[in-house]
């Protein structure tokens, strides 16, 4: 498959492209500062993009069956998060590229209580405002007319080991038998590139973890 992929140079985001690549797509790295992402490989091309202009996004887009938006802004900048993604609703739309996967946030998912994450007591203040923008976003996506899937992460994301093995839910937080919830960036990625294969959450949520 051909696909774009916004923000590939973040952590999340070349995980994206590494398991992408090692199931033989073809990607089209989407990036601010193509100078940054250290990847070279036959079914890779890296290209200029402004993820917050719609008709920067329409152009990386155009001639690609799928795109994927791994975008994180900066601290400080969470509102950015509405930005792109009101400008990848837009330039999508344009460029007639209507399946898009969305790297989003754990916060808004529901725990075993029935509370936010994000408003649990131990949720971290700092770390608020980010999950409250990827909530806002996630509104976003879910009232335009794009295929999407948008993919939270368990509450705690990092690199670790691809495993292939995790669990899947839909609006509630996946936790273990401890009580934790944690996924590995690798896994993450591969369950992203699992709903890129296999659309099996057309134009909803689904959530990882172990």
């Amino acid at each position: 498959m051909k696909i774009v992929l916004f923000g590939a140079s973040g952590v999340i985001g070349r995980a994206i492209l590494q398991e992408a690549l090692k199931r033989k797509h073809e990607v089209t790295a989407a990036v601010r500062q193509p100078d940054k992402l250290e990847a070279s490989h036959d079914r890779l091309r890296t290209i200029s993009v402004n993820i917050l202009d719609p008709a920067s996004v329409s152009a990386a887009a155009r001639g690609h069956e799928a795109a994927i938006s791994a975008y994180g802004p900066q601290w400080g900048s969470e509102w950015e998060l509405l930005e792109a993604a009101r400008s990848l609703v837009e330039g999508l739309t344009a460029a007639g590229l209507t399946r898009l996967l969305i790297v989003g946030g754990a916060g808004s998912l529901r725990t075993e209580s029935g509370e936010l994450l994000m408003d649990t007591p131990g949720f971290p203040p700092e770390v608020r405002p980010l999950a409250a923008a990827h909530s806002d976003a996630y509104e976003i996506y879910r009232n335009s007319e794009l295929d999407y899937s948008y993919v939270s992460p368990a509450a705690v994301i990092q690199p670790g080991r691809r495993t292939g093995q995790f669990r899947i839910g839909l609006d509630q937080l996946v936790i273990d038998e401890n009580g934790d919830s944690i996924i590995s960036v690798e896994d993450y990625a591969v369950a992203m590139i699992d709903e890129l294969e296999e659309g099996h959450f057309s134009r909803a949520r689904f959530t990882v973890g172990y």
